[in-house]
C-alpha cells in the first residue's frame, strides 16, 4: 500500500503543470549507470524495481554483459515496454581514453576496483553503433564522454561528434553530448565545452547537461541555458556534497536545483535522468531522489 500511494503521488506530481511553466516537467527518468554494479545480476528484476519506484523513462549505458545488458536492442526495448518503461536514450563513448600508467583504478561503492570490459566507440565503430541503437527505437543516442585533455583531442572529439550527429540523424535518432567536469577546465588556453558549443551544428548536436558535474567544473547551468536556449533537451540530475567530490542522492547534497528546474523551458528540456555514480544502495538512492523531486511541484 505504501508503494502504491507513492506511485499515485508521483504520478499526480508529474502530471500537474508547474505554476511557472507552460508545460509540466517530464516524467522522471533513470540513468542505468546508477546500477552498474548490480543490474547484470538481474536485469528484469532491477528494471521492475525501478518502475515500482515511480520512474517512467530509461537511459541505458554500457553493461558488463555487452550489448544492451546482454540483449539485442529490440529484446531490451521489449522488456522495458512490458514493464511500463519507455526507452528514451542510450549512452556510448566517443573515443577510447588513454589512461596514464599511474592512474587510479575506478572503484565501486565498497572500494573494490571495477573491471570494465572493452567497449566499441564512435571514432572506430560509428555506423555499427548508430545502427544498433536505432534498431531498438529510443529517441536519443548520447555520447557519454570523449577525450578532451589536449587541443588535438578536443578538435578530434568534436569532429567525431559532428559526424556521429549526422549519422544519427540519418538513422532517425537525435544526438547529444554528455559532460563531466573536465570539459569546463581550460586546456591550452581554451575551454573545451565552449569550443564544442561553437564548433558544432546546433540543429544536430544537442547537449545532455550533467548539472552537478557542470557546477563542479565551475559553470552556471542557468547561464548556459540563457546563452544557448533550446540546446539542452536532456539533463542528468545528481547531488554533490560541499566538497564537490562525493555524489549524493538529490536533496541530500548542497546543490540548489530550484533555479535549474525553473529554467527548464529556456533549456528546452525534454527528459531528465536521475543518476548516482556507484552508490552503496542504488534503490535507496533513487527512492530518496524521487521524494526530493516533489519539492519542485
Amino acid at each position: 500500500m505504501k508503494n502504491s500511494a507513492a506511485l499515485v503521488a508521483g504520478g499526480l506530481f508529474f502530471n500537474r503543470s508547474l505554476a511557472h511553466f507552460k508545460h509540466p516537467l517530464p516524467a522522471p527518468g533513470i540513468q542505468l549507470y546508477t546500477f552498474f554494479n548490480t543490474i547484470d545480476d538481474d536485469v528484469p528484476g532491477t528494471l521492475k524495481k525501478i518502475a515500482d519506484a515511480g520512474y517512467k523513462n530509461i537511459e541505458s549505458a554500457f553493461s558488463k554483459k555487452g550489448g544492451f545488458y546482454g540483449m539485442k536492442a529490440k529484446e531490451f526495448a521489449s522488456m522495458l515496454s512490458g514493464l511500463g518503461l519507455a526507452w528514451k536514450s542510450h549512452h556510448v563513448i566517443g573515443a577510447p581514453f588513454k589512461m596514464p600508467a599511474n592512474a587510479k583504478p575506478i572503484l565501486d561503492a565498497n572500494g573494490k576496483p571495477i573491471s570494465i570490459p572493452p567497449m566499441k566507440n564512435l571514432r572506430d565503430n560509428m555506423q555499427e553503433m548508430v545502427d544498433s541503437v536505432a534498431d531498438g527505437g529510443p529517441e536519443w543516442m548520447v555520447c557519454a564522454s570523449s577525450p578532451m585533455g589536449t587541443g588535438q583531442e578536443i578538435k578530434d572529439s568534436i569532429s567525431v561528434l559532428n559526424k556521429s550527429a549526422e549519422a544519427a540523424r540519418k538513422a532517425g535518432l537525435k544526438f547529444a553530448y554528455h559532460n563531466h567536469d573536465w570539459e569546463f577546465k581550460t586546456v591550452e588556453g581554451k575551454v573545451p565545452y565552449d569550443q564544442l558549443l561553437a564548433d558544432s551544428d546546433q540543429s544536430l548536436l544537442k547537449l545532455e547537461l550533467d548539472v552537478a558535474w557542470s557546477i563542479k567544473g565551475g559553470a552556471n547551468p542557468v547561464d548556459l541555458f540563457s546563452k544557448h536556449p533550446g540546446r539542452f533537451p536532456l539533463w542528468h540530475i545528481k547531488d554533490l556534497d560541499a566538497t564537490r567530490e562525493n555524489v549524493m542522492p538529490l536533496g541530500e547534497g548542497t546543490i540548489d536545483f530550484a533555479p535549474v528546474f525553473k529554467a527548464a523551458e529556456t533549456a528546452g528540456l525534454e527528459y531528465f535522468f536521475i543518476e548516482h555514480d556507484m552508490p552503496k544502495d542504488a534503490f535507496e538512492s533513487i527512492r530518496t531522489s524521487m521524494n526530493a523531486l516533489k519539492k519542485f511541484s
